[in-house]
C-alpha cells in the first residue's frame, strides 16, 4: 500500500483515502465490519500497527535524510538543483510540492536538516510509534 510513498507530495485528501482504506483492511483481519461498532483505535491496539500516516511520514522522512547524506555531485541531488526557466504555471491553486511536505514533516517532528547527517540520530527521531 506504501510503495514509493517516499515521492508522493501527499495532500489531506490522499492521507484521508488511505486511513480509510488502512482501517478497511485492519477490520478485515480482526474479522470485524463497522457493524460490529468497534471503535478503530481499538482495532489499532488489538493488531499493533502505527497509523499510516505516521508510517507515510517515516518512510518520506528516510528518504530524505539518504538524499541528504549523499554527495552533491550524486545524480539525485542533481535533480534538486534543476531550474525551469520559462516554466509557466495554469491558472489555480498551486500543485504540492515534495519539498513542502517534507517541511510540514519536519516542523511537526522539530527535526532540521542539519539531524540528517548522524544517520542514527534522524532514523531515531522520524520512527513512528506504535
Amino acid at each position: 500500500m506504501l510503495y514509493g510513498a517516499e515521492c508522493w507530495p501527499v495532500k489531506n485528501s490522499h492521507i484521508q483515502k488511505m486511513k480509510v482504506a488502512e482501517m478497511r483492511m485492519l477490520r478485515w483481519m480482526c474479522g470485524m465490519t463497522r457493524g460490529d461498532r468497534v471503535r478503530n483505535e481499538t482495532i489499532r491496539e488489538k493488531v499493533g500497527v502505527a497509523p499510516v500516516e505516521c508510517k507515510m511520514r517515516e518512510v518520506r522522512l528516510s528518504w530524505f535524510g539518504h538524499v541528504k547524506r549523499r554527495d552533491t555531485d550524486a545524480p539525485v541531488r542533481r535533480c534538486e538543483r534543476i531550474a525551469s526557466d520559462g516554466f509557466r504555471r495554469g491558472r489555480g491553486r498551486p500543485k504540492k510540492y515534495w519539498g513542502e511536505v517534507i517541511r510540514r514533516d519536519m516542523e511537526q517532528l522539530q527535526l532540521t536538516e542539519d539531524m540528517t547527517l548522524d544517520r542514527k540520530v534522524w532514523r531515531a527521531r522520524i520512527r513512528a510509534e506504535i
